[in-house]
């Protein structure tokens, strides 16, 4: 079997998707374990997409445990009047809080050269990927970097090794590595080999930041839903729909065991 990677799109909120397609996968696929050396070898995201990921890498046993953490910080942005750029409203030191706790203390170890982030420069707008990390910390803040908002999330970029960095869905949304096969993950319809299906008449694409997506009007409310997340229950029926789109994939591919 080829080496096997598995990449998961910024998508904000939307990355209940991904929670439930990575549950699929875990549940479903003998293919997919999460130890050294097995399948999947790496994870690849941006922003929502790296979050997932590191779990995926890190710690697959708290895949319910960030669960129920994405459901409470949406949950806490949508009491807020304006939402996550509620003045007062500290988004990036909640979300700080919680990848803290999600994070085993060997997180790093366990990351490196398998855990690929995507970065974007603040000031020169270019794409940087990160698959080493010297300690938890610098884990830390490259997830939150790849995650940061301007405007919605602060002011400030967040600082990674001296520099300034943004979200880096603006310029690479869907890392592809350069080894092996890398099996992507989105919540948006297009053709991504994990996403939902288009249901709309017009077949036109849009690119966003190297991701192919459907020009139709689910994927606007989704882009939408990614910075102001929908209820629970709408979050829930997310979850399961990737956990579905995951499972129809595995079975297009002969991977059910």
């Amino acid at each position: 079997m080829s080496v096997l990677n598995l990449s998961f799109a910024a998508c904000g909120f939307m990355g209940i998707y991904h929670l439930g397609a990575v549950g699929a996968f875990l549940r479903h696929c003998p293919k997919i374990k999460t130890s050294p050396g097995a399948c999947p070898a790496a994870c690849a995201g941006a922003s929502a997409g790296a979050l997932v990921a590191a779990v995926v890498i890190t710690a697959p046993h708290k895949l319910e445990e960030c669960t129920d953490f994405t459901y409470s910080f949406a949950r806490s942005v949508r009491k807020q009047p304006l939402g996550g750029i509620t003045p007062g409203f500290d988004f990036m030191q909640k979300l700080s809080e919680g990848i803290d706790r999600i994070l085993p203390s060997d997180a790093h170890s366990k990351a490196n050269d398998r855990l690929y982030v995507s970065l974007t420069h603040s000031k020169t707008g270019k794409n940087q990927i990160v698959s080493k990390y010297n300690s938890r910390e610098e884990l830390l803040k490259a997830l939150l970097a790849s995650c940061f908002v301007p405007f919605y999330a602060g002011l400030k970029p967040v600082e990674f090794r001296g520099e300034m960095w943004v979200d880096g869905g603006f310029t690479d949304s869907l890392p592809i590595l350069p080894f092996g096969r890398t099996v992507t993950v989105s919540p948006f319809s297009g053709q991504q080999d994990v996403c939902p299906v288009h249901r709309g008449l017009s077949h036109r694409h849009l690119h966003l930041a190297n991701m192919k997506v459907m020009a139709s009007l689910e994927n606007f409310k989704r882009l939408n839903r990614a910075l102001f997340p929908p209820t629970q229950s709408q979050m829930k029926e997310f979850y399961q729909e990737g956990f579905n789109d995951a499972l129809r994939f595995m079975q297009r591919e002969d991977w059910i065991s």
